[in-house]
């Protein structure tokens, strides 16, 4: 926090989903609720289990109306999606269980018991090295807070009846908190603890709620009635702003808006540079509800679709009916152009709870992605079906993750060949055609592209794990995140070898990723020779725009010339200076 000479405090955060607010302060503060503790009696037991299955049907109910509300209200059923996953854990037994056989053993009421094991479950994920399950801790309290409250007979505080204008500062809020949130009162929030790929984040950006989170303590400071300016775009929150502060953002908002109707423009327009070279402008998604704003926003077609949504979001693996309704409906949505699914890719930042997948001390470097879905034939060859299945429907491509070598895209193939001949038997349709492409983000698979281009129709290179691999930097690590660099010559050259091996063997080469999605590093890859680049929803226009506005000629100067410094700074100044000239509106 720092201070300006007037009464303006200025705090530092991360922006996690675009947008200015001006309003005023409203401090969000949940109080602890007292839980009784009582003896009952073996008599009195199926009244408490009674009562407990009360409770987990009313909180299943507010969160399906919840739900309802919400779609209806933004027009979008992805926040409501995310509340799948706080039904389904009304639903786990890794959470029910221990409270029907406590019961009957302890001989406690139903609350304290329930508050007992539900504590210890949250803290049993807090405490998780892994950042994905440390976060879905709040969602695990969120829930048991519904479901305490209900047995408690007490209402659910939510953020109802607020005054127009409203920013909302919290230490933290549950993604059913900000799903609630009344977009025509509440202009923007801000919480001390959370990351970009919080559920609440997510809420945040799919609602196009300005929001920051991670500025520490900042609810302790702050108090309701200030008057606030909120930068999701910078993550800065200026309390009590001074007039110069107003001015500056009122001279950005209206430089953000034209560029915003400027780059609107470009939806229908194709990613061809000055001098005529064309890209495919992809974007990723995680569910099928997220293709509409991709294709708004100016998609061709879907260059990663991340399924293991899919399955974090069950108890238990999906069967084949269900995941190939999810893929069909994306295949049928962006038909003629084509959706890259791939394949499982648990593990690492992403976990499921299923005892096929348990805890690993550097799970990064683990039991994941491709390695699991060999080692677990049934749940392969399960998805393989229904992406085959969907191929009939539209225009699909499938990828494998995480491959280290060409072993792995041979055993792949080898039972994806196995899968075609039981859906041949079966006389069910399928694309016989259909496309096999490898995720490149292991340092290994990039230096032999060579051998593993010639198993595949095309490679997909994922930056973010290829950079942390690369430079054995974990990328949610805050002591160590200043090294985790996309422009490190180790990395820069990498990247080229995957795209001159895909090319010498007559395939395409894409790149998906924060790094894709980056408009400073879009000169690098276009000049690098990527044919693809997949990226974020939000990104697209402004990617498109830098495309449209290079030649192709400059942009493999500047390749060439990165390729042959020898340190990210040189890299990064000359990429500023070609953004500089070129498109300056969206130098940060």
């Amino acid at each position: 926090m720092t201070k300006n000479p007037t009464t303006e405090k200025i705090y530092q955060g991360i922006g996690v989903s675009p947008g200015v607010a001006r309003g005023t302060i409203f401090v969000y503060k949940i109080a602890d609720e007292a839980v009784p503790e009582y003896d009952i009696t073996a008599e009195q037991v199926p009244e408490e289990i009674s009562r407990f299955e009360a409770a987990l049907v009313e909180t299943r109910e507010q969160l399906h109306e919840l739900q309802e509300r919400i779609a209806t209200g933004v027009g979008s059923s992805a926040p409501s999606s995310i509340l799948d996953v706080h039904i389904s854990i009304t639903e786990d037994p890794a959470l029910l269980e221990p409270v029907m056989s406590r019961l009957g053993a302890d001989k406690k009421n139903v609350e304290y018991i329930f508050n007992s094991v539900a504590q210890k479950y949250v803290t049993t994920l807090a405490e998780m090295p892994d950042e994905y399950l440390r976060e879905r801790a709040a969602d695990v309290r969120d829930v048991a807070d519904r479901i305490l409250r209900s047995l408690l007979g007490r209402q659910v505080r939510g953020l109802a009846d607020l005054p127009p204008g409203t920013i909302v500062v919290a230490h933290d809020l549950s993604p059913s908190d900000t799903s609630s949130l009344d977009r025509k009162n509440v202009v923007g929030f801000v919480t001390d603890v959370g990351s970009h790929t919080s559920h609440t984040a997510i809420v945040a950006r799919a609602m196009n709620i300005p929001a920051i989170v991670g500025l520490r303590d900042a609810s302790q400071y702050l108090h309701d009635g200030q008057p606030a300016i909120l930068d999701g775009f910078s993550g800065t929150l200026a309390v009590e702003p001074s007039q110069q502060t107003l001015f500056v953002y009122g001279q950005l908002a209206v430089k953000r808006q034209t560029v915003d109707d400027r780059l609107a423009q470009l939806r229908e327009l194709p990613a061809v540079t000055l001098d005529g070279h064309e890209l495919t402008l992809a974007g990723n998604i995680e569910l099928p509800e997220d293709v509409p704003g991709l294709i708004t926003a100016g998609a061709e077609g879907i260059g990663l679709f991340r399924t293991e949504f899919l399955y974090l979001k069950h108890a238990d693996f999906p069967d084949e009916e269900s995941q190939f309704q999810k893929y069909a409906e994306v295949a049928r949505a962006v038909k003629p152009n084509s959706v890259i699914i791939r394949t499982l890719d648990i593990g690492g930042d992403k976990f499921h709870s299923d005892e096929a997948t348990p805890a690993e001390m550097n799970p990064f470097l683990g039991f994941r992605a491709i390695r699991f879905c060999l080692a677990n034939p049934e749940v392969f060859t399960t998805q393989l079906r229904a992406i085959l299945r969907a191929s009939a429907e539209g225009n699909v491509k499938i990828m494998y993750p995480m491959i280290s070598g060409v072993g792995e895209v041979q055993q792949a193939n080898e039972i994806l060949r196995e899968v075609m001949d039981q859906l041949r038997r079966q006389g069910i349709p399928f694309d016989e055609n259909v496309d096999v492409g490898a995720m490149m983000e292991i340092p290994s698979a990039a230096m032999t592209a060579e051998i593993i281009a010639k198993e595949v129709d095309f490679f997909s290179i994922g930056s973010n794990d290829l950079v942390q691999y690369t430079l054995a930097v974990d990328r949610v690590n805050e002591r160590v995140a200043n090294l985790y660099d996309p422009t490190h010559p180790a990395v820069l050259r990498l990247i080229r070898n995957c795209v001159e091996a895909a090319h010498n063997n007559g395939i395409w080469c894409g790149i998906c990723g924060e790094m894709a999605g980056e408009p400073l590093y879009t000169p690098l890859l276009v000049g690098m020779g990527l044919d693809e680049l997949s990226v974020a929803t939000a990104s697209l226009p402004r990617v498109k725009e830098v495309i449209r506005r290079l030649n192709l000629v400059e942009a493999q100067e500047l390749a060439a010339a990165t390729l042959n410094t020898t340190n990210s700074r040189e890299v990064l100044a000359m990429l500023n200076t070609l953004l500089q000239r070129i498109d300056p509106d969206l130098v940060n």
